[in-house]
């Protein structure tokens, strides 16, 4: 990837997907400054050849573009605009890229607030997972004006393979993820549940990996999740259930705004309830874990 003008970028944010975002775009030549409220993240941060910043507000005195990693628009909407912001400091021309999954109308709200500022918005949540964020894969849903998304191409190139222009106003790239997330969500939930049915049927976990990874079924959702299951990986693979638990509930609460039912992705955020109530620090997959309980039968390989 050719670099432009623009050489400092910021990150705020970074867990598992923020640090993998700071770490591709270090690996494309561009300063990166970095802001998380963990001591820890922030040293693996420096450690990769970031540059540690001692607030929201001095990451974007010194980059050109941020973007905004957090877990949920509360967050978001501090880091962008409450006082000591972004915005207090960010110069005309720069940008905010925020690749949150918050919901839409929040990504609105955003958007309003920057409104004069000279300050561009692009609202581009990203699919991808642990995997797509630390290998710099990620798919992104990018809304924002024309300008925007020509200048700052370059810095979204370090961090994704595919960029899809999903609309031009804010709020459309989190309407594109929620429609996503719902669809994800239903699929593994589904996954989960075969994967409870196989192990009370006595199937080998390889085998059904084998069969499913080669079927109509078999997609990368579906093979991840299988292949965690059938090695009883349930924490620390970089998918925590409470982020995909928030993604669902986001999508069921722009479904009831809509009138839009949700038969299955609604069945799918109960299943992660269940999980993200009864094993909390676990990952995504450790909803089997709960089916797998009820009938008493695990899926190993």
């Amino acid at each position: 990837m050719e670099k432009n003008f623009m050489e400092r970028v910021g990150v705020i944010g970074l867990g598992d997907m923020g640090s993998g975002l700071a770490k591709n775009l270090i690996k494309n030549g561009f300063e990166t400054f970095g802001f998380d409220l963990s001591e820890t993240r922030m040293k693996a941060f420096t450690d990769m050849g970031g540059k540690a910043a001692s607030s929201v507000g001095e990451v974007g005195r010194n980059a050109d573009a941020v973007f905004v990693m957090v877990m949920n628009g509360k967050q978001a909407k501090a880091v962008i605009y409450e006082p000591g912001g972004l915005t207090d400091v960010l110069k005309p021309g720069s940008a905010i890229i925020l690749t949150a999954t918050i919901n839409a109308s929040e990504a609105r709200e955003i958007g309003a607030a920057l409104e004069g500022s000279g300050i561009h918005l692009i609202d581009s949540p990203v699919s991808g997972g642990f995997p797509g964020a630390q290998g710099g894969t990620l798919t992104m849903m990018a809304a924002g004006s024309d300008e925007a998304l020509a200048e700052y191409r370059p810095v979204m190139e370090a961090v994704s393979k595919t960029i899809h222009r999903v609309g031009d106003k804010a709020g459309m790239g989190q309407t594109v993820k929620a429609v996503l997330q719902s669809l994800i969500g239903s699929i593994f939930s589904a996954t989960f549940e075969a994967a409870a049915l196989a192990a009370k049927a006595g199937v080998k976990g390889q085998v059904l990996y084998d069969v499913v990874s080669t079927s109509g079924a078999g997609c990368g959702v579906a093979n991840n999740a299988l292949a965690q299951i059938i090695d009883r990986k349930f924490a620390g693979t970089g998918s925590a259930i409470g982020t995909m638990y928030k993604d669902l509930t986001i999508s069921l609460d722009m479904a009831r705004e809509l009138g839009v039912p949700l038969f299955t992705a609604a069945t799918a955020m109960q299943l992660f309830q269940a999980g993200k109530t009864k094993h909390p620090e676990g990952d995504n997959w450790i909803v089997t874990r709960v089916i797998e309980d009820i009938v008493g039968a695990e899926l190993t390989r």
